[in-house]
């Protein structure tokens, strides 16, 4: 994909997401190709010379809305996109609708597919048996149960087996549902007496996917609705896919005969993205972008990156300090943006000050920290303490050692990875770790 292409697809889909899109110039946005795209100016083609009148009478409002995605001032012109030649124009009624509008119909997101997932041992698990369900849906495994902590892959899978089975089968009912969705449909059916209609839409799906399944417990109406919802679609030989935070016997007043129904498949635990994982994904992702980086640099932001959704959003961030500047991201810009981010914190802060309030906030004596016990609550501590120390001061992993009267480095290593997959998994020891690094710095 071209970075015309990229810049105007990421427009459309940020527009198509705001509460005040037009519901007319919206559709007819997103049909438009970009024909050119300069510094302050970009060229759009459209079907007709009505499309075209109608977006240039509202050039202004759409030229705000490029400013807000781009952050720059850019003019909009609007071409009519030449026919080819000899094409015979089709009758008026034989519109098909493209597989882009069928995945938007069916809920699912342009970005996720098998293409753009990178494998590795912490997700080949759930990525064969995902394969299996695209070969065989309804039979191989049902339900496919995909857990585990934010930004693991569990969103990204689900939608890639639903997009593979609508390539093979534009008929197939396919509905992706976020949990909290289903439970606010249903109450809105209740309360507008459109019951009858949510039954129809969900109870007659080939393949219907609930991310976050987690959300419908100890609501007892939603859960004997998907009950009923979850049967009529697997007798029926339709597929099922959840996904959650947390296996399905960690899911806190469940009902039981769902409990049984949802362990009756097959139930994955995706594992946190490990530095060769999350190296794949920045290179995936720098190419979906048209961004040019070193594989060592692509490596330094995995190192120091932890969270799988925080990879793209600090590319973008090193990208926007280059552009103009380099054609491409080095070790050297790498290098820099973190020396820049860590060295504001270290003048602000200083690793005292760390030690300090993780002691205040669990109540034990800084000596116990400093100290040689290796009691387990105050080595759990002292691996908070050394986690805070590498990844918000931007001490070394030598340094951080030291600085907790610790001789190796293996030592902060494994307290950085084994809190960092802790907080992508936990999210109420999280909140604790945001709730530390808040008080941190919220007086600096």
């Amino acid at each position: 994909m071209s970075l015309l292409s990229s810049f105007w697809n990421e427009f459309i889909e940020k527009l198509g997401k705001s509460k005040k899109n037009n519901p007319v110039m919206y559709p007819l946005l997103k049909h438009a190709n970009p024909v050119e795209l300069t510094e302050n100016k970009i060229i759009v083609s459209v079907d007709s010379q009505g499309a075209r009148e109608f977006l240039a009478k509202r050039s202004a409002e759409i030229e705000a809305a490029l400013f807000g995605h781009s952050q720059k001032k850019m003019e909009i012109e609007f071409v009519i996109k030449s026919p080819p030649k000899n094409k015979v124009s089709p009758p008026l009624f034989s519109f098909e609708p493209s597989v882009e509008d069928i995945f938007t119909r069916a809920g699912l997101n342009n970005k996720y597919n098998f293409e753009n997932f990178a494998v590795s041992s912490t997700n080949q698990v759930a990525y064969a048996a995902s394969q299996a369900v695209v070969k065989n849906p309804g039979s191989a495994y049902n339900p496919l149960f995909l857990y585990g902590g934010v930004g693991v892959g569990k969103t990204h899978l689900a939608q890639s087996i639903a997009k593979k089975i609508l390539e093979a089968d534009k008929n197939k009912k396919i509905y992706f549902c976020p949990g909290d969705n289903f439970t606010n449909e249903l109450i809105e059916s209740i309360r507008g007496k459109t019951t009858p209609q949510f039954r129809r839409k969900y109870r007659y799906l080939s393949l219907l996917i609930i991310d976050d399944i987690q959300f419908i417990a100890g609501k007892n109406a939603v859960q004997e609705e998907f009950f009923h919802t979850f049967n009529s679609i697997v007798s029926a030989g339709g597929q099922i896919i959840l996904t959650s935070d947390r296996p399905p016997a960690a899911i806190k007043n469940l009902e039981d005969r769902l409990l049984s129904r949802f362990l009756g498949g097959l139930t994955v635990d995706i594992q946190s993205p490990d530095f060769e994982l999350r190296s794949a994904i920045l290179l995936i992702k720098a190419k979906e972008k048209n961004i040019n980086i070193d594989i060592e640099a692509a490596k330094i932001i995995a190192e120091r990156t932890s969270d799988c959704r925080g990879l793209e959003g600090t590319l973008l961030s090193i990208y926007a300090k280059v552009l103009g500047v380099k054609d491409k991201i080095d070790l050297e810009a790498v290098e820099m943006f973190f020396s820049q981010d860590n060295g504001e914190r270290k003048k602000r802060v200083n690793p005292s000050e760390v030690i300090k309030t993780v002691c205040s906030f669990y109540n034990v004596k800084q000596s116990h920290l400093k100290g040689p016990s290796r009691a387990e609550s105050i080595v759990f501590y002292r691996q908070i303490t050394m986690y805070l120390l590498e990844k918000e001061l931007g001490l070394t992993l030598l340094e951080t050692a030291e600085t907790l009267n610790r001789k190796d480095h293996t030592t902060a290593l494994h307290a950085k990875q084994k809190v960092g997959n802790l907080i992508l998994r936990d999210l109420n020891f999280k909140k604790e770790i945001d709730t530390i690094t808040q008080s941190l710095f919220q007086s600096t």
